[in-house]
């Protein structure tokens, strides 16, 4: 077994070379000739985080893998990272400390002199003439010598350290030191090579297989580390393989099998892949992390994120993200492809499935990241979206392409949903497909919505040639309702003459002539990229957008495998937001997927939808330059905290008598200023986290606010990012 079933769910496995077999429509494959199982060079070490190349047990692959990885609050990036205190400690000036540690240093050696040369008094001195015999101090034999001396210099040091010790205290050396020298202190040791860990905790030995019986892999994979033969891809894919066989998907031993036949290419993606061409982040695979900027180091941000590394993973993505900024803000250099390349990287390893949406022309990853590129409105398109989702039920199929047609007038319509709409079209989908066996295609549709007699006699015909009784009253009942007054039918003949354009002519087709990709192979680790024709079909993309949208969250909930994490990454989802595509957002959280979704503005969400829409997401995602009216929804729901202020009064001091007056007198000539006194008062009051005009003046470019929420529960505050590091 090349890929002992870890990476292929439902015979989705590549084939021997002597087998004939027909690759299944459901699944995408490679878009570009898959990568040779072997290369002949070494695959690319790990792009993140840097390291300059080396040989042996300093090589960047081993110290990825043993660089350590603590526990942080969510959306931090664990790779080296330093733990800080909760809260910041209280810091005096450096100059201060400089001249503090100068002042107590002059009087302790001052000290020390007045008590060496007798100016205080000989009394320091009893405690010495106590201890030892004043016959040492005359005695002529080296030994009674040799013991006065020791004992006398030790009680001169210990006089020594006492004096030090009181007065480095006084003038706060310890933290002088620190703040001097710990700098340079972190550099060496960052400099210094690290001693090899022992062989049970080394992952580069892949300790877990041979604790657990399978020393021979264990051995095979360690020679392919040192070799400089595996990428960080590898790693995480081949664990994720072992992982499976501890659950019991898979045997022992066909994995160890696997390995020795393959090595670090064991367990390969279904395309041949084991890295993407080019990368532009820096990624994690053990820890599942991209990083996307670092933690500003700004008052508003809590102490103990200031200067690490923020980062996005599936347990905050399960939660869906949401992300508002103006055009040019960075939301798809500095977003969408770092969690695109992200997602595809994890795709690789078997860990997760990356649907990735947006207009023709601003791919923010190139083509040979994918399996497969769906561009709509193309000329001879090599793949197709299925417009009903890969279902065969027509209830489902009606659903989804209702909240995709007429899913952003849903206010408008009779009962204030899409019901009606979804009820109409499976009035007419169900008969299709019992005389037809298929969906129909968009202009066959496009007939029955708008009651062409020929087509509707046609269906009458195959309907009675079958006998369905059934079905005839469901094709009955949608005539009657098509001569009513305000029919919801001629709306959707409209919303789907959109779609049934010449440059879409070639799209759609249920009849299978073109392969296409159904969002119903997410229990697969697929990478799709589809591209919306915007220009000159801005209608036709919205459309396309929601029904994308509602196709996820259908399917990504109806898994029954649902080990692999489903992402959804939605550049622009202006008037995708439907009451139902909330609905289907809180969903994806119990199912182990997630959405991103960007907008320029909230705005293009209806105003009754925009803080639901807040509340259904659990990432919050403000870019520099969004308006206060944007910014208003933002600062409600993070809320308010509790800080400290503190309030500084000058008060002019009044002098009483001549004396006092004269000084104040002579102080005010030098110095320009009256004699005051400051009064502080320190108070404890309610502010908001991010003010609306915080976060439309006080973003410096290139920044945004992001608040994070994990599929477990836990929060993380709004942090200040700085994108750009």
């Amino acid at each position: 077994m090349d890929t002992e079933g870890t990476q292929d769910a439902q015979h989705t496995a590549a084939p021997p070379p002597s087998a004939e077999r027909r690759p299944d429509p459901a699944v995408p494959r490679p878009a570009v000739p898959p990568a040779p199982p072997r290369p002949a060079a070494p695959p690319p070490v790990p792009a993140a985080p840097p390291a300059p190349p080396a040989a042996g047990d300093r090589s960047p692959l081993l110290t990825w893998l043993r660089t350590p990885r603590p526990a942080a609050p969510p959306g931090v990036w664990t790779y080296g990272h330093r733990p800080r205190a909760e809260k910041e400690p209280e810091r005096a000036p450096l100059r201060q400390l400089i001249s503090g540690a100068v002042i107590s240093f002059l009087c302790g050696w001052l000290l020390w002199s007045l008590l060496w040369n007798g100016y205080l008094g000989p009394y320091w001195y009893w405690p010495l003439q106590l201890l030892r015999p004043d016959s040492w101090a005359a005695a002529r034999t080296p030994g009674d010598h040799t013991a006065y001396l020791i004992v006398s210099n030790a009680y001169y040091g210990l006089w020594i350290l006492g004096i030090a010790l009181f007065f480095g205290r006084l003038g706060r050396w310890p933290e002088l030191a620190r703040r001097v020298l710990g700098p340079l202190l972190r550099r060496l040791r960052d400099r210094t090579p690290a001693p090899a860990p022992e062989p049970a905790a080394d992952p580069a030995q892949w300790p877990e297989l041979r604790t657990h019986g399978a020393p021979d892999a264990a051995d095979k994979l360690t020679a392919e580390v040192r070799a400089g033969l595996m990428n960080d891809v590898d790693v995480a894919r081949i664990r994720r393989a072992w992982a499976s066989v501890r659950a019991g998907r898979n045997s022992l031993a066909s994995f160890t099998d696997t390995v020795l036949r393959h090595g670090a290419a064991a367990c390969a993606h279904p395309s041949g892949q084991r890295d993407l061409a080019r990368r532009t982040a820096a990624h994690d695979l053990l820890a599942h992390q991209v990083r996307i900027g670092t933690a500003a180091d700004h008052p508003r941000n809590p102490y103990r994120h200031r200067g690490s590394g923020c980062a996005l993973e599936p347990r905050v993505l399960g939660t869906s993200l949401l992300a508002v900024g103006p055009a040019g803000s960075g939301k798809t250099t500095r977003l969408v492809r770092p969690v695109v390349e992200a997602m595809c990287l994890q795709a690789l390893a078997g860990q997760c499935a990356v649907i990735a949406v947006g207009p023709a022309g601003a791919a923010p990853v190139p083509d040979d990241a994918f399996d497969v590129v769906v561009r709509i409105g193309r000329p001879d398109p090599e793949c197709d979206l299925d417009l009903y989702g890969g279902t065969t039920d027509p209830d489902e199929a009606a659903g989804i392409l209702a909240e995709a047609l007429v899913g952003d007038l849903a206010a408008q319509l009779p009962g204030g949903d899409s019901r009606r709409a979804a009820t109409a079209l499976a009035q007419l989908l169900g008969p299709f497909r019992a005389a037809h066996g298929r969906f129909p295609a968009v202009p066959e549709l496009r007939e029955l919505l708008d009651g062409a007699p020929g087509a509707v006699a046609a269906l009458r015909t195959a309907l009675e040639a079958a006998g369905d009784t059934t079905l005839l009253r469901e094709l009955d009942a949608r005539a009657r309702q098509s001569e009513r007054p305000g029919d919801v039918g001629l709306l959707l003949a409209d919303r789907i003459a959109l779609l049934d354009r010449p440059a879409f002519a070639a799209f759609f087709d249920p009849a299978g002539a073109t392969r296409q990709v159904s969002l119903r192979a997410l229990d697969h680790p697929l990478r799709v990229r589809i591209e919306l024709p915007e220009r000159g079909h801005a209608e036709a993309s919205r459309i396309l957008a929601r029904l994308v949208l509602a196709q996820f969250t259908e399917c990504a909930v109806a898994r029954s495998d649902r080990s692999l994490f489903a992402c959804l990454v939605l550049d622009d989802a202006a008037h995708t937001i439907t009451a139902e595509a909330l609905r289907g957002l809180q969903r994806l959280r119990s199912a182990n997927a997630g959405a991103v979704l960007t907008l320029r503005s909230l705005d293009d969400v209806p105003e009754s939808l925009r803080s639901p829409l807040l509340g259904a997401v659990g990432c919050r995602m403000a870019f520099a330059g969004v308006t206060p009216w944007d910014g208003a929804p933002f600062a409600e729901v993070w809320g308010k905290e509790w800080v400290e202020t503190r309030d500084v009064t000058d008060r002019q001091i009044i002098a009483h008598g001549a004396g006092m007056k004269a000084v104040h007198l002579v102080r005010q000539l030098v110095t320009g200023k009256a004699a005051t006194s400051k009064a502080v008062t320190v108070r404890t009051v309610e502010r908001e986290r991010w003010s609306a005009s915080d976060l439309a003046n006080a973003l410096p470019a290139g920044h945004a606010v992001l608040s994070l929420t994990t599929v477990e529960g836990e929060h993380a505050p709004p942090v200040l990012v700085d994108l750009r590091s």
